[in-house]
């Protein structure tokens, strides 16, 4: 297909159940909608976060691509409708940013079944609890601009309405059941941070470790092996904080991984070598 696909990430929602911003939600060690950008970008060409006029400089938003709904009232339609008016030839890649069990492979077979069939308005799955459409994880193309535009003129603004009653929407069966299951409510949130903690449980790796100046002194020692549950730099240099008394914070340290400066949040892998470099005094 030459139809360009780009991305969008709905977080235009008030969140009045969950009262707390939904988007801002922390799952797998980041925000929901950064999540939801990051599963996004290798499968379209832009990505862009759909919001309120009043949400455009909020912390959680400021710093992706926008576009801003033109109309109050409508739900995730708007979201929809304003992508569409501002690149009426692309088709839509419409994700909500409240799936904190969606993975990469349900898109990568949502995106697959979508190039594999021509003439079709709209690709959805359909729900694992009701068989209806999930118009919120679902891929829009150009040709349903114009007949959602019309359904919203008559008074109506469910995009899962207009997927049942319109014709030429490709429904297919979730690979995950519960890939699309959205987090509403605090008990809700409380409840999914439980399973994915579950199903995330540190694992146990080996690293060495090597101190130099003021660490060595602390730690008695120029390098050591350990075995971590730590995830990131950051979480190891904690664990050995505890461990050997360590006075100097992050801030004044620089951090490198198998002999390459990094980044305190990377991920750790078994084996690697770790060198927390303190500040060099002098001049």
């Amino acid at each position: 297909m030459n139809t360009p696909l780009y991305g969008l990430v709905l977080a235009g929602g008030r969140s009045t159940r969950m009262r707390q911003d939904k988007a801002g939600l922390a799952y797998h060690g980041r925000s929901q909608l950064e999540r939801a950008a990051e599963l996004l970008a290798p499968l379209v060409e832009r990505t862009f976060v759909s919001v309120r006029a009043d949400q455009r400089d909020d912390p959680v938003r400021a710093h992706f691509e926008q576009i801003v709904d033109q109309h109050a009232g409508l739900g995730p339609a708007a979201g929809i409708l304003a992508a569409q008016a501002r690149h009426p030839e692309a088709a839509w890649l419409v994700l909500a940013c409240d799936l904190p069990f969606l993975d990469a492979g349900t898109l990568e077979t949502l995106k697959r079944v979508r190039d594999a069939a021509a003439g079709r308005l709209a690709t959805a799955y359909r729900s694992a609890h009701d068989r209806l459409p999930e118009p919120l994880c679902a891929i829009w193309e150009p040709a349903s601009r114009e007949p959602l535009k019309g359904f919203v003129a008559g008074g109506r603004s469910c995009p899962r309405k207009f997927l049942i009653q319109t014709p030429g929407v490709e429904l297919i069966e979730l690979p995950d059941p519960r890939a699309l299951d959205n987090v509403n409510t605090p008990e809700e949130y409380g409840a999914a941070m439980s399973s994915i903690a579950s199903q995330d449980a540190p694992t146990v790796k080996p690293v060495r470790i090597q101190y130099y100046a003021l660490l060595r002194e602390q730690a008695r020692r120029s390098d050591e092996r350990l075995d971590t549950e730590a995830a990131t730099p950051r979480e190891l240099y904690e664990q050995l904080r505890t461990r050997h008394g360590f006075t100097l914070p992050t801030e004044m340290l620089r951090v490198a991984v198998n002999g390459e400066f990094g980044d305190w949040s990377q991920p750790l892998s078994a084996g690697d070598e770790i060198v927390f470099i303190p500040p060099v005094a002098g001049g």
